[in-house]
């Protein structure tokens, strides 16, 4: 396997680490990268980013990161509070009144970030073309009805979590959410990517596509038995109503709209850069007060969605003590996607992780392939 790239004086293990991901796990094309106190420890790539692999993975090739893009549209929130266009402790409805319909105007923009609305999925069958048109997910997911009392539980919301904070956003600052990702967070971190696949610095496009061979789960997978036993409920219903949701995200449809919960296209780069950003004492994208209030723990529980305990924070999830779920350090947050990318920021070492795959494990959260390049960094640390 010829590993590109680079590590520091001292971190060299991390290229044997990021080999075995292609030559145990099972990679195909992926990124690496790392970052302390705003110099790079460690930036490898390695593979081939087209399902023929006659296109080769570069640094700065972009795959679609799934659910990693909650927390850049968590953070571009919270640059709206920096700025004093967004209270989170007034009802979404202040902003948007839209949003009161069937039961929701007392919902936060706390609640939104916390995964504690209720508002976790369409309740009718939803067209398939729906969640390509920004606006018409807006209106639909304005007159959604919430599926417990808002505020009684904790329930991730997969893919509706981009259009009701998106939604929120875009009608706090009064300007449409790309322009608000370029110009507040993109532009000054000199990223890649972005929500979507078009239009960014990177041209090169990565493929995603399952593993050929699972891996061994980290966790039981909960989510997957849920589905199956109750079609028709909220776990099943939030991941496939409708079926586009898990379908079609190496089209030009997918690629070329705005679905901010999960279509976010960016490099380990990318994810590592922004979270050494919020790691660092003296943060460039948000008030370091702010930073810190925002990631303290706002909801802790067995996540109805999630089939799992999980501790979330503004937008970010909590490191957990050990797993598939820990960052770095008991202060670490972040984001999984589904597949095994991962983005965290860990305060403690003034660090930021970014790990990037187009071959997609069965894990909602991080798989082997992260997790052994985490253990590895921090035994060089």
């Amino acid at each position: 396997m010829d590993i590109q790239g680079y590590c520091a004086p001292g971190f060299e293990a991390l290229y044997d680490a990021f080999a075995s991901n292609f030559l145990e796990h099972g990679d195909v094309g992926a990124s690496f990268c790392a970052v302390q106190r705003g110099e790079v420890i460690a930036s490898l790539w390695a593979g081939s980013a087209d399902r023929d692999g006659t296109q080769a993975y570069e640094e700065d090739t972009l795959a679609n990161v799934f659910s990693c893009s909650k927390g850049v549209l968590a953070l571009i929130a919270l640059q709206q509070v920096a700025a004093g266009k967004l209270d989170l402790d007034l009802p979404v409805a202040h902003y948007w009144p839209e949003f009161a319909a069937a039961g929701k105007g007392g919902i936060t923009g706390r609640q939104l970030l916390c995964h504690r609305s209720g508002v976790i999925a369409f309740r009718e069958k939803v067209a398939d073309n729906l969640i390509y048109d920004w606006d018409a997910a807006l209106q639909q997911v304005a007159v959604t009805e919430p599926w417990w009392a808002p505020g009684s539980r904790q329930g991730y919301a997969p893919f509706l979590y981009g259009w009701t904070l998106g939604g929120l956003i875009e009608k706090a600052s009064g300007q449409p959410l790309m322009s608000l990702y370029r110009e507040g967070v993109a532009e000054p971190l000199a990223l890649d990517g972005g929500f979507g696949a078009l239009g960014h610095r990177s041209a090169n496009i990565a493929d995603v596509g399952p593993l050929k061979k699972p891996l061994p789960e980290l966790r039981d997978n909960a989510i997957g038995r849920s589905i199956k036993e109750d079609r028709q409920g909220p776990v099943a219903t939030a991941f496939t109503n409708p079926v586009t949701l898990m379908m079609g995200t190496n089209g030009d449809q997918w690629r070329g709209a705005l679905i901010p919960a999960a279509n976010g296209h960016f490099s380990a780069r990318d994810l590592a850069t922004v979270y050494g950003d919020l790691a660092s004492e003296d943060p460039t994208l948000l008030p370091a007060d702010l930073l810190r209030a925002s990631t303290v723990e706002q909801s802790r529980g067995q996540d109805a969605i999630l089939q799992a305990e999980v501790a979330f924070a503004c937008g970010f999830i909590k490191s957990a003590e050990a797993g598939d779920l820990y960052f770095g350090s008991p202060a670490g947050f972040g984001h999984p996607g589904a597949g095994g990318s991962v983005g965290f920021a860990d305060p403690q070492q003034e660090l930021g992780f970014g790990y990037v795959t187009s071959r997609m494990g069965q894990s909602l959260f991080m798989d082997q392939r992260a997790v052994g390049l985490m253990q590895c960094l921090y035994r060089l640390l």
